[in-house]
């Protein structure tokens, strides 16, 4: 049976202005694909971004809004809809962080106690669900997004503090596929996988969090919290999560080094 998935709260102001863009779309008897072509100034985005635009499920930028008034010719219309409908928005909270990591350019994490999400195998997973099989189903579902065809994978970059290889997930077994996983991962994925080694004098303690910047550039942060986890996009937090990221970038080690860290543990704590 296919994995159930939560259905993405979307903000109503989102889905008016992605009707009303559709509508200047279609007027201009475009489809989804010519349209794409035309954002961002001739660069382009992808077809599926312009399908996340139209269904509310994702917050595009004033920039955005202005090259679409501009290529659909709606006379300033446009971009007035996005200070009245997007704008002030409200970005979505815990389910709507699905589509935001589905559409994403790059991905960037900083694991500070567990792998994240998106390398944890199986088993890993159903110990930290406590084994419920429906939501490891969709745990692992998600992970097709690292190797999927079209489009293509996001840019992922994996920060991970070397404690989450030293905490105990299940039992030493579960630990060893675990590591094995990891080790593997960088080449079978296509992914950065850094370990940063433990110390608490640095801004990433507070919490893990991971950065999507998305096709417009524009970035949406995620962290968790025991009750549920939170998106963020307002400049303010998302600088405070920059410095932190700047800090854990300086202390993390090249990706050869980290997968002999992984090794290391993996021998002497795991076997």
């Amino acid at each position: 049976m296919a994995p159930r998935r939560l259905r993405a709260k979307v903000s109503p102001s989102l889905v008016s202005f992605g009707r009303r863009f559709r509508r200047f779309r279609e007027a201009k008897g475009w489809s989804q694909e010519n349209v794409a072509r035309r954002a961002r100034d001739g660069e382009g985005v992808t077809p599926q971004y312009i399908g996340q635009v139209e269904t509310g499920r994702t917050r595009c930028t004033r920039e955005f809004a202005e090259t679409m008034d501009r290529e659909l010719e709606t006379g300033g219309e446009l971009v007035e809809l996005w200070e009245d409908l997007v704008k002030g928005a409200e970005f979505p909270t815990w389910y709507e962080w699905l589509p935001v990591e589905e559409t994403a350019e790059e991905l960037t994490s900083w694991n500070l106690s567990l792998v994240h999400g998106l390398l944890q195998i199986p088993s890993y997973a159903e110990m930290l669900l406590y084994g419920d099989k429906e939501k490891v189903e969709e745990r692992i579902a998600r992970q097709s997004i690292l190797t999927r065809k079209s489009p293509p994978p996001p840019g992922c970059t994996f920060l991970i503090d070397e404690g989450v290889l030293l905490r105990e997930v299940g039992n030493p077994a579960i630990m060893r596929a675990q590591l094995d996983h990891l080790i593997e991962a960088p080449k079978a994925l296509g992914v950065s996988l850094h370990i940063v080694q433990m110390r608490g004098d640095h801004l990433g303690n507070a919490s893990s969090f991971t950065i999507a910047t998305m096709e417009d550039m524009r970035e949406v942060a995620y962290f968790e919290s025991p009750a549920r986890g939170f998106t963020l996009e307002e400049y303010e937090e998302l600088a405070a999560l920059r410095r932190a990221l700047r800090e854990i970038r300086g202390l993390a080690l090249p990706v050869d080094q980290s997968l002999d860290v992984i090794r290391k543990v993996q021998a002497e704590r795991w076997t």
